[in-house]
């Protein structure tokens, strides 16, 4: 399970008069997922999803709160942690004069993977993802579609228990979206934790068990997507986030 504890995280900024002032990107933040569920984090551009999600990622460190994963904390376990988990944001880059096939070998040596294991795990994301034809090939000259499915394999190479997803599909066309929804779906059957953040309100629609709202760094709702419709009396997502963002 991983367990998000009144987690916040503070910064500092200068003002339109010159002065220091500390604002917060994410306030009181608590929620937890299980095995075998996806939580779907949802907001706008600016809401507080990427830094929350780097924090539980252990990228960056709470203001205050706690992470436990498997009731480990990042203070004493923070190895034990990542190994657990797979971290993708938009803000992943990837060796430009290197192949998918050397970057996949390089990212399982981290993992301390044995090497008829790689070997193994590589062949079967090549052909989970239809990467065959350019597996070999030079990942600057890959579209934008094959380079994010180079990046979601990556993430999948140790096999983790947690998956941390930061707007896995942006950018890219509806096929190479559907193919990496599909792939967190069947994460999710494998019974996988898997921590979904996106602006795509009908994406996360269809995928999510669970959805928290957030707004300017706070939880502003959160439940099924059905319950959320059903407090706000709207028909979908998007039309829910207007509502509550109009109560505010």
């Amino acid at each position: 399970m991983l367990q998000v504890k009144n987690v916040s995280k503070k910064f500092t900024r200068q003002n339109s008069k010159g002065q220091k002032e500390e604002f917060y990107a994410d306030k009181d933040i608590s929620f937890e997922v299980k095995e075998g569920e996806i939580l779907g984090i949802l907001g706008p551009n600016g809401a507080g999803k990427t830094t929350l999600l780097r924090i539980i990622a252990g990228i960056m460190k709470a203001s205050s709160g706690t992470i436990e994963i498997d009731n480990l904390n990042y203070s004493k376990n923070e190895i034990e942690i990542k190994k657990k988990l797979a971290f993708l944001t938009g803000n992943t880059k990837l060796y430009k004069d290197i192949s998918p096939y050397e970057l996949l070998w390089m990212t399982s040596e981290y993992y301390d993977m044995k090497k008829d294991i790689i070997n193994k795990r590589i062949k079967e994301l090549s052909k989970k993802f239809k990467m065959e034809n350019f597996i070999h090939q030079r990942i600057e000259t890959l579209s934008t579609g094959q380079t994010q499915k180079v990046s979601v394999a990556r993430c999948l190479i140790h096999n983790p228990k947690y998956y941390i997803f930061d707007e896995p599909t942006s950018g890219l066309d509806i096929i190479s979206s559907k193919t990496i929804l599909d792939i967190i779906k069947e994460e999710k059957e494998n019974n996988k934790c898997i921590l979904y953040s996106t602006h795509y309100m009908e994406e996360a629609e269809s995928i999510c068990d669970y959805v928290i709202l957030l707004n300017h760094g706070q939880i502003i709702a959160e439940g099924t997507p059905k319950e959320i419709r059903e407090k706000t009396h709207t028909k979908n997502l998007r039309d829910a986030f207007f509502s509550l963002t109009e109560e505010i």
